[in-house]
């Protein structure tokens, strides 16, 4: 048995405590922490926040000897239980790491508990010291039983079950519904009075149902292979701050994390961006429950915590998942088609506003995924492509193939199926396990012929644009490309305000910004002899005889510089897109649309 004890050390210093027994060691005892967490692919060096490690064996004490930046051996002597006790740095408010202060604590495990090496498949058993009164615990870990004063204690199979459970610790808010008769749980730290926990229940139970529906068949219809989702209860873990978000996915429970002003409010019943938003980050972790914490890419069949774990198929296992976050949004009728396609059109401007798709395939965005995607900085669009925005595109164009929406002429469907029927077939073939790119392409072709398997390999591993504007219109959607804007004209990101004026976050390649010399960093400070606080400013500073000409100031390293450059013509196509349902859609096409995205 393995055994921690959670005790607070520190509240003002953030720091935890933690106890670890191993009953029975061996004579040389290797521990490690891990140094990245599943789902969020970068080396993060969690043991950097560990200090202060004791050992103790029959009364005596041990001295760790330290291996390398995260591991330590500790030399034994006979087989009484050995004791480890450290300190944990816990100021991390993301939900990654650990984070703890007076109002609240939270952890994943990888931030606080040693891997005993040898010991991985034994049991490990958690227990928390005094916590601050009126302090709760949350988490989906299994309780094993209650210790002192009604504290209980939890239990995990193993080593990977134990770092794959958040806690939550605090006082908080929380909520239960049963989707298809599972229980769930959904804990809010830090919401507004305001809130309508009430609201973010129901609409939350409508998602979870969709998807258990959609994995494992609806009510009253034959149901598949399993009757119910594999897990026996399921928990939301969020904590509201004054801006934020993000999530991170858990084999029965996810850590999310959104600004206080996403979440419902009691009294207005129309539903914001922002709340629908947090709604499709929602689905898009428990989405995870089955595609990525079960049904996994082969590489991730077992887990090395110590270093990268490398995969080509991010495209799929988180690409996919975002292609389903909003269209189940969708299905549980949380919101509209017109609006469901604006979220579409979002993902197809942020892709066609990115130079590093002609640069960077998603299967080698995904491999690159620990040196790139997780370590942006100003050349990111033009080096790379997102695996999220670009995956779940991949997945829009191939559910609309499967559907029977590609070219005519022997290049659709030979028997209509979808997307769907895709990842179901894949969670059987799978039995909810590990699968590779070549199970991939053996169920599309079965599904769809070889036609289909072709095309996603070429989209997978090649750089050339999706042919979505002809599939989409085929389904019945009209395509649409906006005015661009002055900084889309320019090939520029920025930021603006009153008080800093303009500054260029990031040049973006073959653009007239980088011609004329502008760089990330640049404070844009004045445009043909005029003061600007925002960039479209600059367009009232220019004459009729040379409505095209910019002269502008600007100030880098200390040193102000002027730079020239002439505006590509307001005619040029912008990368952003705007969708909508098409008048005159024939009835093939209308028919095709209503299968997809309902009535």
């Amino acid at each position: 048995m393995v055994s921690f004890r959670v005790d607070i050390d520190d509240l003002a210093a953030h720091q935890f405590r933690v106890t670890l027994t191993i009953s029975q060691p061996p004579a040389e005892q290797r521990v490690s922490l891990p140094a990245w967490i599943p789902g969020s692919y970068l080396v993060r060096e969690f043991a950097r926040h560990l200090s202060g490690l004791q050992a103790r064996q029959g009364g005596r004490d041990i001295v760790p000897e330290q291996l390398d930046k995260a591991s330590w051996l500790l030399r034994c002597k006979g087989r009484a239980a050995l004791v480890l006790s450290y300190r944990v740095y816990a100021f991390d408010t993301s939900v990654r790491a650990a984070f703890l202060d007076a109002r609240r604590g939270f952890f994943n495990g990888t931030s606080l508990f040693l891997r005993v090496h040898g010991r991985e498949a034994s049991r490990q058993s958690v227990m928390f010291g005094a916590l601050p009164k009126a302090w709760r615990v949350a988490t989906a870990m299994r309780v094993c039983s209650a210790a002192g004063r009604g504290r209980p204690s939890y239990e995990a199979a193993d080593y990977d079950e134990l770092v794959d459970h958040p806690f939550e610790l605090g006082e908080f808010w929380r909520g239960e519904f049963t989707a298809r008769g599972v229980a769930h749980e959904f804990v809010v730290a830090g919401a507004l009075p305001s809130f309508d926990g009430a609201r973010l229940l129901a609409d939350t139970q409508r998602l979870c149902e969709a998807q258990i529906d959609f994995w494992h068949g609806a009510p009253g219809r034959s149901r598949r292979s399993e009757s119910k989702p594999p897990f026996d209860r399921y928990v939301f873990l969020l904590n509201t701050v004054g801006e934020g978000g993000g999530g991170l996915e858990h084999r029965a429970s996810t850590a999310l994390i959104a600004s206080r002003s996403d979440l419902p409010r009691v009294g207005p019943d129309e539903q914001g961006d922002a709340y629908v938003r947090l709604l499709g980050l929602i689905s898009h972790e428990y989405f995870h429950t089955w595609n990525v914490k079960r049904m996994r890419p082969d590489a991730f069949a077992s887990i090395d915590f110590e270093c990268e774990n490398y995969t080509e198929l991010l495209w799929f296992f988180e690409g996919f998942t975002s292609y389903y976050d909003d269209l189940f949004v969708l299905r549980a009728g949380l919101i509209d088609v017109p609006r469901y396609l604006k979220f579409v059109a979002a993902h197809l401007s942020q892709l066609l506003g990115t130079p590093g798709r002609e640069v960077q395939s998603v299967a080698q965005a995904s491999f690159d995924a620990w040196v790139k995607f997780y370590r942006a900085d100003e050349n990111t669009p033009n080096a790379t492509v997102s695996y999220y925005t670009k995956g779940a595109l991949i997945a829009l164009a191939l559910d609309l193939r499967l559907r029977g929406a590609a070219e005519p002429g022997g290049q659709g469907a030979a028997k209509p199926s979808t997307l769907d029927e895709l990842m179901r077939a894949l969670w059987a073939r799978s039995a909810g396990g590990p699968i590779s790119e070549a199970d991939i392409v053996a169920e599309l072709s079965k599904l769809g012929g070889n036609a289909h398997a072709r095309a996603l390999l070429e989209w997978v591993h090649g750089k050339a644009e999706l042919p979505l504007p002809q599939l989409l219109e085929r389904a019945g959607v009209a395509w649409q490309r906006d005015k661009p804007t002055l900084a889309q004209r320019l090939g520029l990101r920025v930021s603006e305000s009153a008080l800093t004026g303009v500054q260029i976050k990031q040049v973006l390649a073959g653009g007239a910004a980088l011609a004329a010399g502008m760089c990330a960093g640049d404070e844009i400070l004045a445009c043909n002899g005029w003061r600007v606080r925002r960039l479209d400013e600059a367009l009232l500073t220019t004459s009729a005889e040379h409505p095209d000409r910019l002269h502008w100031l600007v100030a880098r390293d200390q040193r102000l510089l002027e730079l020239k450059l002439q505006v590509p013509p307001a005619s040029a196509s912008g990368p952003s897109v705007s969708l909508s349902l098409a008048d005159k859609a024939s009835p093939r096409a209308a028919g095709l649309r209503r299968a997809w995205l309902g009535g």
